[in-house]
């Protein structure tokens, strides 16, 4: 017996938009109608608050490329083609992650990717001349700054594979992307428990107290906090906290500088993402 095919997304937006409009013939015309059905839908308790997020997110995919979520290459965790077994193993360990860009010595030249299940069998016999890195490198698959989020999505459910590199119009590696990071815009990091307003970067909870997006321009805390934080190779005040720290600190951890203490509030294993500022008024000169 054939299944019932299910009702396709279009079609449950023109089933709830004549149920929330009361007009049998009133159906969405553009993005913005849709948002404002499943607002009324979240308003209704027709949607929770998750459902509506992710029904958002999944809009806001098909409008997103590549080079707007991509880890810009000079974040990348990459191993060269030419390091030994005992060199790569700790940089594993220490990121966490499970595939890694393999490049010459130009790290825009990206020659393949690296499974870390694929060192397994290497692990024991870390002095073995046997290892070669050319001969467990998996063909990288290469695309277009431009590419949709939606189309890649797609591309990596129909390959199999979980990680793209993004390159510029000269075919160097300018960053990249895995089927994580475009899983997130739709289900991945929320942020509405520390109510930013949109665009919005640093949020004020007190006189002494504030919450700031890793992301915050180092220029623009300046101006803000009238202060006049520098650091060589840093642009942003959460690669300030690290290049202070030495290193990428976990969730929980502190810098004091001065009359101001960071402390993390959101960080993985690539990069802070949201940081906690109290400031001493009795030490502030």
């Amino acid at each position: 017996m054939k299944k019932p095919r299910r009702a396709g997304f279009s079609g449950c937006l023109k089933n709830l938009s004549k149920c929330l409009s009361g007009q049998p013939d009133c159906e969405p015309q553009n993005k913005d109608d849709i948002a404002r059905f499943l607002l009324k839908a979240r308003n209704k308790a027709l949607l929770d608050s998750e459902a509506l997020s992710m029904m958002e997110g999944v809009m806001a995919v098909s409008e997103l490329r590549a080079r707007d979520i991509m880890i810009p290459r000079a974040q990348m965790v990459a191993i060269r083609r030419d390091d030994r077994l005992q060199d790569i193993i700790p940089v594993m360990v220490e990121s966490a992650h499970s595939r890694f860009p393999v490049t010459g010595d130009d790290r825009g030249a990206v020659t393949g990717i690296l499974l870390a299940k694929d060192l397994l069998s290497h692990v024991a016999e870390q002095d073995s001349p046997h290892f070669n890195m050319r001969d467990l490198l998996r063909p990288a698959v290469f695309i277009p700054e431009s590419k949709r989020l939606n189309v890649l999505l797609k591309e990596f459910k129909a390959s199999r594979n979980h990680m793209a590199v993004v390159i510029d119009e000269y075919g160097a590696a300018s960053g990249l992307v895995t089927i994580e990071d475009v899983l997130e815009q739709i289900v991945g990091e929320i942020e509405d428990e520390h109510d930013f307003d949109e665009g919005a970067t640093i949020l004020k909870r007190s006189a002494t107290e504030f919450t700031l997006k890793a992301l915050t321009p180092l220029e623009d805390f300046n101006e803000y906090f009238n202060t006049c934080l520098q650091a060589s190779d840093c642009d942003t005040i959460g690669g300030y906290v690290s290049k202070m720290l030495g290193r990428l600190p976990k969730d929980g951890e502190e810098l004091k500088i001065d009359h101001l203490r960071f402390q993390v509030l959101r960080a993985d294993s690539r990069k802070i993402q949201l940081l906690n500022l109290y400031i001493d008024e009795k030490t502030k000169s």
